[in-house]
């Protein structure tokens, strides 16, 4: 599947700084690995088509877009994946509450994300995988899970779906670091089905989901049906970066039990000990205090803003003004501000400042993204130059950098 144009990267004179991210497995923030050969691995969860991009989803994809920045900026080809969930429960629920078929919605929202993303100036992912591609890749692994006794078919002739073991590994727990008690409510209440008859453990996870009545269905040796969302992400991510790779992202709602499971069918059907270096998650947005909810309604549009003249500059300040690991607000008041200060930056563009100046601040700018994406420190360093370059100057550099690393246009 396409993903979008990817905006233009300037060169950022002086020295970049290795780039340290918070690791949820570990509880600690620790220096990215760099592979010897090829590329940086990342993987970060993509969206379920079934609605348009609101700023919650923006902000994960703006937070790993600066990942890939940093990257770049230390010198490191970069692969990056990402997936989209183009076969769901959502999007056949909302297709059939509004009347349409379910592929034309999808194909509809997965356009308006690219539009949203370019906008934003996201660098896109080189791969971007529809979860209807990968369905061969998807039964490759079920084939090797229940092989490796990993996995196992439910007694249901009717719909004799196939569940993976939670005890498949030894590790099992150790992304999420959760309770057994925490991540039987948080199975209950992200997507999956503790009370299914036939399975051996209430946390067993669905890799294959035998053909129900109306539902789309591809052939296996297991039987028609679609892919388990778990094992989607196993199969997209570990067949393009290989069995260990350096970044698996998302937002917090996805530690348990999506990136938990996701790890855990990649290292049982590989033989991996971890799937990935980092297990990196973002916060959740929340609108004037209440947390933005598809079933509250108070979600803002990404593509709204742009069309009512809001520059996507001062949306990407706006999110960037909280620090990405922490639970944030968003208002007009957030977005007024975040005008101001691009405003502020601008004017300050114009006049440029000295020359060693510009090196400190660019050198700042570095050093605080590098450091588990201290975006609002980066932002204070900026304020700081913005507040103090009275003269004419060369404040090129800024420039450079601002727009490199934070995506913001000067």
């Amino acid at each position: 599947m396409r993903s979008w144009p990817s905006p233009s990267i300037p060169s950022v004179p002086g020295s970049p700084v290795a780039l340290r991210l918070y690791d949820t497995a570990d509880r600690a923030v620790r220096e990215v690995e760099i592979p010897e050969n090829g590329p940086v691995g990342i993987y970060v969860c993509g969206i379920t088509p079934y609605d348009s991009t609101h700023l919650g989803h923006a902000a994960t994809y703006l937070a790993f877009d600066l990942v890939h920045r940093v990257l770049l900026d230390n010198g490191h080809a970069v692969r990056y994946v990402q997936n989209i969930t183009d076969v769901d429960d959502p999007l056949f629920e909302r297709a059939a509450r509004d009347g349409v078929d379910w592929r034309e919605l999808g194909t509809s929202q997965i356009d308006k994300f690219r539009g949203d993303m370019e906008a934003l100036s996201v660098i896109p992912p080189q791969d971007y995988v529809g979860a209807m591609e990968s369905v061969d890749e998807v039964i490759r692994m079920v084939s090797a899970l229940l092989d490796r006794g990993a996995a196992y078919t439910v007694d249901d002739a009717e719909y004799p779906d196939v569940y993976a073991s939670v005890d498949a590994t030894e590790q099992f727990g150790y992304e999420s670091g959760y309770s057994w008690a925490q991540m039987a409510e948080f199975f209950a209440e992200r997507g999956g089905d503790p009370e299914r008859p036939g399975k051996a453990h209430s946390l067993d996870a669905l890799v294959w989901r035998a053909q129900r009545p109306g539902e789309p269905a591809w052939d296996s040796p297991f039987g028609p049906g679609r892919p388990g969302w778990h094992i989607e992400c196993s199969a997209i991510a570990t067949n393009r970066l290989g069995a260990h790779f350096a970044v698996q992202g998302g937002g917090s709602d996805l530690i348990f039990p999506h990136h938990e499971f996701s790890a855990a069918h990649a290292e049982a059907a590989l033989g991996c000990e971890r799937m990935a270096g980092h297990y990196v998650h973002t916060g959740m947005m929340a609108l004037d205090g209440t947390k933005m909810s598809k079933s509250l309604g108070n979600l803002v549009f990404v593509s709204d803003l742009v069309r009512e003249g809001h520059d996507p500059s001062a949306i990407r300040l706006g999110v960037f003004s909280g620090h990405y690991r922490s639970d944030r607000d968003w208002s007009t008041e957030v977005l007024a501000e975040a005008e101001q200060r691009l405003a502020r930056w601008r004017e300050a563009a114009r006049r440029g400042g000295s020359a060693d100046h510009a090196r400190a601040v660019v050198s700042a700018i570095r050093e605080r993204l590098a450091h588990d994406l201290n975006a609002p420190g980066a932002l204070a360093a900026v304020d700081e130059w913005a507040r103090t370059c009275s003269e004419e100057g060369q404040g090129s550099a800024v420039v450079a950098a601002v727009d490199a690393l934070l995506g913001v246009r000067l």
